[in-house]
């Protein structure tokens, strides 16, 4: 799967992720009061809600994209209804050529592991026959447990030819706390990133593992380093647009082949319609809007990789 994220990168030229993280305040009116109408205020409006919106803003910019982002957060809160629009959103998704990044942020030990593992990027035994859960590409996975967490998936990625990107060093303000702790002289992080690397070697494609990193763009020098430590992973990196992160701050992510990275932007595109730039665009136009950020978006770092070379 990494190589299929590799060649989508190419062929688009724009080495982007669309976070799918719908909030229902991101929807606009028109799209909630049609789901109201057919379902009521329920579980099961919100859910028809936010799959319309999805589904209308991957139409508006699947071509320009080689992968989408949907965070099960943001359906798990509609409960099931909500993670059956996840799946069917994974599913259109997929359908429309993208690469899926879930991302799910997993991290225990075991058979939940194991489960976590099987439920969302492999297969479930079920009598005679097999299924795909939510049958995602990738997964995000938390490595705070150590190895026995991260081993499942990586037996996993090796059966399904699938990948993992491993929280390394996160975009949040508090990631700090214990990530950048120093441990014999050196922060948790670069440790954190060494073992990535060591686990990548386990599930080799072509030039890159099919085990990545997530790195925060609102951290470029931390990036720098970890960039040297992690050769040949590659590097999703959140926090662009409304966290902060530009064009500028990612310079460092990606190798001298121009690929290696990956970058997330969520609210800053699904929920473009509502900043100042694209206001023009209007809430009953949100899916042209988000189409014009991945435009600018694209053309912004592209600027800045040109400009570094």
């Amino acid at each position: 799967m990494i190589q299929r994220l590799i060649e989508n990168i190419k062929k688009t030229g724009a080495p982007i992720v669309v976070g799918l993280d719908p909030m229902l305040s991101y929807v606009p009116e028109q799209v909630q009061k049609k789901a109201f109408e057919e379902f009521g205020e329920t579980l099961e409006g919100a859910a028809e809600a936010i799959w319309q919106f999805n589904k209308a803003i991957v139409d508006a910019v699947w071509d320009l994209i080689p992968a989408v982002k949907p965070q099960v957060a943001m359906y798990e809160q509609f409960g099931v209804p909500g993670m059956a629009a996840y799946e069917k959103t994974v599913s259109y998704c997929q359908e429309k050529g993208l690469v899926v990044i879930g991302d799910i942020k997993r991290g225990d030990i075991g058979s939940t592991s194991e489960a976590y593992a099987v439920g969302h990027l492999g297969k479930v035994q079920v009598g005679s026959r097999s299924w795909s859960g939510f049958h995602e590409d990738f997964a995000t996975v938390n490595p705070y447990l150590g190895s026995d967490g991260v081993k499942p998936f990586l037996k996993v990625c090796k059966e399904e030819k699938k990948g993992i990107f491993i929280l390394v060093k996160t975009s949040n303000p508090s990631s700090g706390e214990f990530q950048d702790q120093m441990v014999d002289g050196r922060p948790l992080y670069e440790l954190v990133g060494e073992k990535v690397a060591q686990w990548g070697e386990e599930v080799m494609g072509d030039d890159y593992s099919y085990v990545g990193a997530v790195v925060g763009a609102t951290y470029p020098e931390m990036g720098k380093v970890l960039r040297r430590v992690m050769p040949r992973s590659y590097i999703l990196v959140p926090g662009y647009g409304a966290q902060g992160g530009k064009g500028k701050d990612l310079v460092h992510f990606f190798n001298e082949d121009g690929l290696g990275a990956i970058v997330n932007s969520s609210r800053g595109i699904i929920a473009a319609y509502r900043q100042e730039q694209y206001a023009s665009y209007g809430a009953e136009n949100f899916a042209e809007a988000s189409r014009q950020a991945v435009l600018d978006m694209a053309a912004d770092i592209r600027g800045a990789l040109e400009a570094a070379k």
